[in-house]
């Protein structure tokens, strides 16, 4: 069970609670029934909007077969990721002076600069000008052999070497 746990560590419990009902062809309400939990619980944590008590945990892993800790162990995981998201949110303060523009299929204003890092990095250097990338290198305060890391193979390297030879 513990290879499974490294696949699907951060995950909401409920999501897999959720997959495995629809395996087993089990509904929420049978396994309210079957855990003493309330229906409205049991949808509420498969809807991801409200963690899993111990005791919960416990008696879902009965019910469904598993071993007495793992779902408890789920739980544990999403919440240890929801710290190091949290961390990784205050780890970069405002945003990078940047085009909004670049990010036009997220809503800027709240993007985990972070939590993102890699992702604005690339986007940043595929899509950005030669100002917006040596502001994501002072942002995150890149030397320009971490960037080259980011950097996707034969793409706009252009800019790279402008930026060494300024």
């Amino acid at each position: 069970m513990d290879n499974h746990i490294d696949i699907i560590q951060g995950i909401h419990p409920g999501k897999f609670i959720a997959r495995e009902l629809r395996k087993k062809n089990i509904t929420q309400r049978k396994l309210a029934e079957q855990t003493d939990i309330s229906y409205q619980t049991i949808n509420a944590i498969i809807a991801g909007k409200r963690n899993l008590t111990t005791e919960q945990s416990l008696r879902i892993a009965a019910v469904m077969g598993y071993e007495e800790a793992f779902i408890a162990l789920l739980q544990t995981y999403y919440d240890i990721k929801k710290v190091r998201e949290k961390e990784l949110d205050t780890l970069y303060k405002g945003a990078p002076h940047i085009r909004k523009s670049l990010f036009w299929d997220v809503d800027f204003d709240t993007i985990n600069w972070g939590k993102y890092k890699k992702a604005v990095v690339k986007r940043v250097l595929q899509r950005g000008s030669k100002y917006e990338i040596e502001e994501i290198i002072r942002f995150y305060n890149l030397s320009i052999d971490e960037l080259q890391k980011f950097q996707p193979k034969d793409t706009r390297e252009h800019k790279l070497s402008e930026n060494n030879e300024e």
